[in-house]
């Protein structure tokens, strides 16, 4: 299969994006801010979120089903066919700008599509209580805009990003 692009449409590409998550599973996590740990968990996973100005509440909901749903823990027979709603596992997001980067000039990232504060902040709150919601139970945050120590164990490893845009 060939895809042919115009110039246009290809640097439209890179702004083609949408609420991009990285999920680890973990056997342990940790948050840290100011040498206090803010959040922690055992066996679960870690979720670091990157929230766009094009992001909607439609986004959120996809998302946080998708992620508590994912079969990605072992069952009996050592098969991925899990979900951390079937192990009781932790969940602990953490905001990360960072997954917005564009790296396609120079060597020094812009995160132009990262969502500015005003708006971020309000999608990763709403992000974080519907996972609550879906876990069945208050997860752990780390918090937003603050420097963090993030620590983890990943089980596998086992790395999935997701991005609503491209519902693969």
């Amino acid at each position: 299969m060939e895809f042919r692009f115009s110039a246009l449409e290809f640097l439209a590409l890179d702004f083609i994006s949408g609420m991009r998550v990285v999920v680890q599973k973990v056997l342990q996590a940790s948050v840290t801010v100011d040498a206090q740990v803010v959040a922690q968990i055992g066996a679960g996973l870690l979720v670091l979120v990157g929230i766009e100005d094009a992001d909607t509440t439609d986004d959120i909901d996809w998302l946080s089903k998708k992620i508590v749903q994912l079969r990605i823990f072992l069952d009996d027979d050592g098969v991925m066919n899990r979900s951390v709603l079937d192990t009781g596992g932790d969940i602990i997001v953490v905001s990360q700008f960072t997954l917005h980067a564009m790296t396609r000039k120079g060597n020094r990232p812009s995160y132009i599509k990262a969502s500015k504060p005003d708006f971020a902040i309000p999608m990763y709150e709403r992000f974080c209580d519907s996972l609550t919601a879906d876990l069945g139970k208050p997860i752990g945050r780390g918090i937003f805009g603050a420097h963090m120590n993030v620590a983890l164990v990943n089980d596998g490893p086992v790395t999935i990003w997701i991005d609503t845009k491209n519902k693969e």
